[in-house]
């Protein structure tokens, strides 16, 4: 199920950055460009593309919520730590020597003691 919907998921990606780039260009970017069409608003009529980019938009942000959902749901609360599997064997048979309980380096306490040359 997780692969469909991510296979949809870039689909509606591309399809979103290609109808965005074949939108003509409206001009007067950031405000500018003066008031003209006093009527109307200041804001043409949507066209058939900007309608259908929305619809790309909407399509996408619900397959982002959808894989965002399915991946919780995939998690089910667990670690990628509790998946190893420590061996106990190596791969002839023969057992791993004990490591011990820390993988720290031993302190000074634990060096044996040797006499100094006075």
């Amino acid at each position: 199920m997780e692969n469909v919907v991510l296979v949809i998921h870039l689909i509606l990606a591309l399809s979103l950055i290609g109808s965005v780039l074949l939108q003509r260009s409206e001009g007067g970017g950031l405000g500018m460009g003066g008031g003209g069409g006093g009527a109307t608003g200041g804001r043409p009529a949507p066209t058939a593309m900007s309608k259908f980019t929305w619809i790309l938009a909407v399509a996408f942000i619900c397959t982002s919520i959808a894989l965002t959902l399915i991946a919780a749901s995939n998690s089910s609360n667990s670690s990628v730590v509790d998946r190893i599997v420590i061996p106990t064997e190596s791969s002839d048979g023969a057992p791993l020597p004990d490591l011990g309980e820390s993988l720290l380096p031993p302190s000074s306490d634990d060096a044996p003691l040797v006499p100094s040359a006075d």
